[in-house]
């Protein structure tokens, strides 16, 4: 399926070439790797967050895993931020954050938007460029409400599969979520934890990977229940973005997201309207008459083509013959490509504000993705900095950014049995509100972001019974790293803030 060539890079895709890469899983068996020591780095700092003074406590370290012998199969990699002083822990929150990828580490959300320091890219979709890069105190920082535990998955950032372990114990869609469940049940009995609320958060991928963390988690005699989920750039049910053969629920979620880029860029009319009047007759015509046109297919009348076609273009700023030559269906690389050719450019995949330019501008896919190479540099050089300079933290070992090895060889079964569908997990959310009366979501979505579309998370935030009185839905006029847009970043900040205080209500 198309979902497994994809891969929902955590940040999306940095360079097409990822996507060409093979998923056959090695059969010869990897030398059995050493298990190292544990390695642990404490300090002490001092910050304003929010307008208010903290003293904290920044331990990077290891974690060992170990599997039913008791023997180490893993290393898993963290930072955790913890308030100093605090006497009852029932009064502090703690709250566990990663990436998506698979494959990613923890350090776009951790230097993006959440720690005690963040790196400064331009705000308005420009390329960041070569160092130096800017690596500022982050008052927006969620460390005057809740602690803080980044957490790397195994295979990134320093966490790596050690002893007697295999790739394959924890590539996967539930070996993934085991092993963060153990992760987060080992930090919380060290940490004497157990009695604090609990925040499980997680950008692209990893809200999937928070949306299985509840079944791993909540079910159970051994069960522990989670005050919150943050779910930036959600994708729970896949089959809305995979544009597989004879699927056309992707060309529908993506739709909205397409009109919000065409409307950044000028492609559309915006005459007497607003960018959210925009974007909500685009929701209307997609599940209204777009839907119904591609349920119809051949069906419909050369009267009734012609007007969805005209339709269409005008929300997606794509010509009519264009849309006629795709049967009214654009996959969002296609878009990318298509949209502003007439001037030579890209859109970005990640966050459509972007723009780049390539070789070939006669070609039907994009070479790379600009909002992808135009950040990661810099995201890569503050956290090694910020690690170096600030943590005192420094291993002969690369800090793996985003690796492919892991979405090489991911197990995209679901469950015990492999049934050819799409992996779904908003089912595992909504039955952890009806046994947790007090699990609640917030969901962040960016306008921009063609990598996980809004549409397509609206659509299942409203299936399976969830409890709507529970879920708080966000939008941004951002992409997927609505971060990276200075005025979203404090509006982001905000509310999980805000979510996170009214827990405690």
């Amino acid at each position: 399926m198309r979902y497994l060539v994809k891969i929902f890079v955590i940040v999306g895709v940095f360079a097409l070439p990822l996507l060409q890469l093979s998923y056959a899983e090695e059969k010869k068996k990897e030398p059995e790797a050493k298990v190292p020591e544990i390695l642990t780095s404490v300090s002490k700092h001092t910050g304003k967050f929010n307008g208010q003074t903290v003293k904290y406590t920044v331990t990077a370290g290891d974690t060992h895993l170990k599997n039913d012998k008791g023997e180490a199969v893993a290393n898993i990699f963290s930072i955790a931020y913890t308030k100093d002083g605090v006497k009852d822990s029932r009064t502090r929150p703690v709250t566990f954050m990663f990436n998506g990828g698979p494959g990613s580490a923890s350090l776009w959300l951790h230097m993006g938007v959440f720690g005690p320091k963040r790196v400064d890219v331009p705000s308005d979709a420009m390329n960041a460029g070569a160092a130096p890069y800017d690596v500022v105190d982050n008052p927006l920082s969620l460390l005057d409400v809740t602690d803080l535990v980044f957490i790397d998955p195994v295979g990134t950032g320093y966490s790596r599969v050690i002893g007697k372990g295999e790739g394959k114990d924890f590539w996967g869609l539930n070996e993934d979520a085991k092993s963060i469940a153990q992760f987060i049940q080992r930090y919380v009995t060290k940490n004497k934890r157990w009695n604090s609320p609990k925040y499980v958060g997680g950008e692209s991928y990893g809200t999937t990977r928070t949306a299985a963390l509840v079944k791993e988690l909540q079910q159970g005699y051994n069960s522990m229940a989670l005050n919150g989920l943050i779910l930036i750039s959600s994708i729970l049910d896949f089959q809305s973005v995979d544009g597989a053969s004879a699927n056309d629920a992707p060309y529908v979620s993506f739709l909205p997201t397409y009109a919000a880029v065409a409307w950044y860029h000028g492609k559309v009319d915006k005459t007497g309207r607003s960018l959210d009047s925009f974007i909500e007759e685009a929701r209307n015509f997609a599940i209204n008459d777009y839907s119904v046109a591609l349920l119809k297919g051949n069906r419909l009348t050369e009267e009734e083509r012609k007007n969805v076609t005209a339709k269409l273009s005008l929300y997606t700023g794509l010509s009519e013959g264009y849309l006629k030559n795709t049967r009214l269906r654009v996959n969002e690389i296609r878009f990318m490509k298509e949209l502003l050719r007439d001037q030579g450019k890209v859109v970005g995949r990640l966050d459509g504000r972007y723009t780049g330019v390539e070789e070939d501008d006669a070609g039907e896919y994009i070479e790379a993705d600009p909002s992808g190479y135009g950040i990661s540099a810099a995201y890569t050089a503050a956290v090694n900095d910020y690690f170096a300079q600030d943590l005192n933290l420094e291993r002969e070992e690369r800090y793996e950014v985003l690796s492919s090895k892991p979405g090489q060889k991911w197990n995209w079964k679901q469950g015990k049995q492999w049934t050819g569908g799409y992996p779904a997990f908003g089912h595992y959310v909504a039955r952890g509100m009806r046994q947790n009366k007090d699990l609640r979501v917030y969901v962040a979505n960016g306008y921009y972001d063609m990598a996980t579309p809004f549409f397509g998370t609206e659509y299942t935030m409203a299936q399976y019974g969830m409890d709507q009185n529970r879920i708080v839905m966000d939008y941004f006029e951002a992409g997927h790293m609505m971060y990276l847009h200075h005025p979203s970043l404090e509006k982001l900040a905000v509310n999980v803030r805000q979510f996170i205080l009214d827990g405690s209500k």
